[in-house]
C-alpha cells in the first residue's frame, strides 16, 4: 500500500524536553535473574483529530497496528546487532508473534494481558514493551507525498515514547524509559527506534557497563 510506504520515510529527528527513567526498588535483584528477553509489539497511538482527505479511522488503525510490529522488529534487529553489550538474550520476534498468535493473542487482544501471563506463555524472564503516541499519522514528507493524491498536507509536531520492561515472574514494572521526541519535518520508524537506543544506552539495564 502506497500509504505504509510512505508512512516510513526516514527523516531527522530532533529530541525534546527531558527524559525520565524510572528503576524498581528490586532493580539488581531482578536484573540477575534476567536470562531471556522478549520484545512485544509497540503499542501506537496516532491522533485521529485531523486526517488527510481520502483517509480512514480504519486505515489509521492499520497504519498503528504496522508501525508496532515495525518497531518491534527494529529494536530486536537493533539490540541482535550489538548482543555482546548486554547482559541478556533477546527472543527471537518472529517466535514471538508466532506464539502469541497461536494462542489467539493478536495486536490488540494483548492488551489485556498481563505481564506475568505473557511472560510464561513466551517461556522468559521478562517483556520489553512499549507506547508510541503521535500527534498526527505522519510526517510533512510523507504528507507531502500524499498531497499529491489526496491534496492536504500536515507534519507530525511531536511523538510521545515510554519503553517499558517488566519482570516475568511477578509482573511488576522492572524500568522505565519515557521521552518526548519531535521532527524538523517529522518522524519514522527506524529514526525514532535509533534516537531511543542511543538515549538508553547509559541507563539501559542488560547494557554489560550499566550499574
Amino acid at each position: 500500500m502506497k500509504i505504509k510506504a510512505v508512512f516510513l520515510i526516514s527523516i531527522l529527528l530532533i529530541s525534546v524536553g527531558c527524559a525520565s527513567v524510572y528503576r524498581s526498588p528490586n532493580f539488581y535483584e531482578m536484573r540477575d535473574g534476567h536470562r531471556l528477553v522478549a520484545i512485544l509489539p509497540f503499542d501506537v497511538s496516532i491522533s485521529s483529530t485531523r486526517l488527510p482527505k481520502g483517509m480512514t479511522v480504519e486505515m489509521l488503525r492499520e497504519m498503528e497496528k504496522d508501525e508496532g510490529y515495525t518497531t518491534q522488529a527494529l529494536f530486536y534487529s537493533r539490540f541482535l546487532a550489538r548482543s555482546g553489550d548486554f547482559t541478556v538474550e533477546f527472543q527471537d520476534v518472529d517466535r514471538t508473534n508466532t506464539i502469541l498468535l497461536r494462542n489467539d493473542l493478536d495486536y490488540e487482544s494483548l492488551r489485556m494481558m498481563l505481564k506475568t501471563e505473557i511472560a510464561d506463555l513466551l517461556g522468559v524472564d521478562a517483556v520489553i514493551s512499549g507506547k508510541i503516541q503521535r500527534e498526527s499519522p505522519m510526517s510533512e514528507a510523507a504528507a507531502l507525498a500524499l498531497g499529491i493524491v489526496f491534496g492536504v498536507f500536515g507534519s507530525t509536531k511531536k511523538v510521545n515514547v515510554d519503553f517499558n520492561i517488566h519482570d516475568g515472574q511477578t509482573g511488576n514494572l522492572f524500568w522505565k524509559y519515557n521521552h518526548q521526541v519531535s521532527g524538523s519535518i517529522g518522524s519514522s520508524s527506524e529514526q525514532l527506534v535509533k534516537s531511543l537506543t542511543r538515549k538508553i544506552a547509559r541507563t539501559f539495564p542488560y547494557s554489560i557497563h550499566t550499574r
